[in-house]
């Protein structure tokens, strides 16, 4: 187990770790990161999710902190209430071209879909395969282009690609073990793998803030449930994930908390809470 000082930075994973099943930001976890941030306590949100979602969670809940998006490709700050896009980090268009092109050849018939920091262009075979929780759009109100997002418009800053017949887990596989130069691919959990620029990832972005911040690593506690968070966790001071982790992420954490549904990150930020006001 990892030594760690005491914890002024939490970085959360969204779905599966903050959020319960339901996909919804419990009144508890509202108020304790609330208590948190009052406490002197930054909380980090750190998700493969866009803009436009993150941002309707945190007006669900009032949280005003910092959120890491597109899985690290994206900071944004949330303190006037809307998200301010802070940082991005794009993939150069050739490099786009060719991961697709190579994922192609490995992978017939797989579909794909461009992510900028704020809009979201599919092939109509992607939009096919998808339904509205897969990436907070409705199927049939997403951009449609087989050229995907014009570089000229707005930076791809994530490349995600599914297959109607090949599990996500073992596209995943099987694109990680022939290897895309020029991107980071990752696997969320979710029915498609993504791919950011090379080097990019939550942990990434999360060692940025803590360097502008003057916070070492083991200062930083993170938590998180599946395969995408596990740079973050190897970066943290303290790796946590909830009880419904992935067992690869089990495997690294240094402590398990209570299940999503039991509000585990929550019970984790009033522990830290309740620790600094006896100090």
């Amino acid at each position: 187990m990892k030594r760690t000082e005491e914890v002024v930075v939490v970085a959360t994973d969204l779905d599966g770790t903050l959020l319960r099943s339901d996909r919804t930001i419990s009144e508890r976890t509202a108020s304790a990161m609330a208590a948190a941030a009052s406490a002197g306590i930054e909380v980090v949100w750190a998700t493969a999710r866009a803009r436009h979602s993150i941002d309707e969670l945190a007006a669900s809940c009032g949280f005003r902190g910092t959120a890491i998006g597109a899985n690290g490709a994206v900071v944004l700050d949330l303190a006037g209430g809307t998200p301010t896009i802070v940082a991005t980090t794009s993939v150069p268009a050739e490099t786009v071209a060719s991961a697709k092109s190579v994922v192609r050849a490995l992978v017939p018939g797989v579909a794909f879909a461009t992510v900028g920091a704020t809009r979201f262009v599919a092939e109509a075979g992607y939009a096919e395969l998808c339904v509205f929780a897969d990436h907070h759009r409705h199927p049939h109100e997403m951009e449609l282009s087989d050229h995907g997002l014009s570089a000229d418009v707005e930076s791809t800053v994530k490349i995600v690609a599914r297959h109607k017949d090949t599990t996500s887990e073992a596209l995943y596989e099987l694109v990680a073990a022939a290897g895309v130069d020029g991107v980071e691919l990752t696997h969320s959990g979710a029915p498609y793998i993504e791919m950011s620029a090379a080097g990019i990832s939550k942990a990434s972005a999360l060692q940025k803030l803590c360097e502008r911040w003057g916070i070492s690593p083991v200062s930083v506690a993170a938590v998180g449930d599946a395969r995408n968070d596990l740079p973050m966790l190897a970066w943290a001071g303290t790796a946590l994930c909830p009880s419904n982790a992935a067992q690869v992420v089990r495997a690294v954490a240094d402590r398990v908390l209570e299940s999503n549904d039991d509000d585990a990150v929550a019970r984790y930020l009033e522990e830290l809470t309740a620790r600094r006001a006896e100090l």
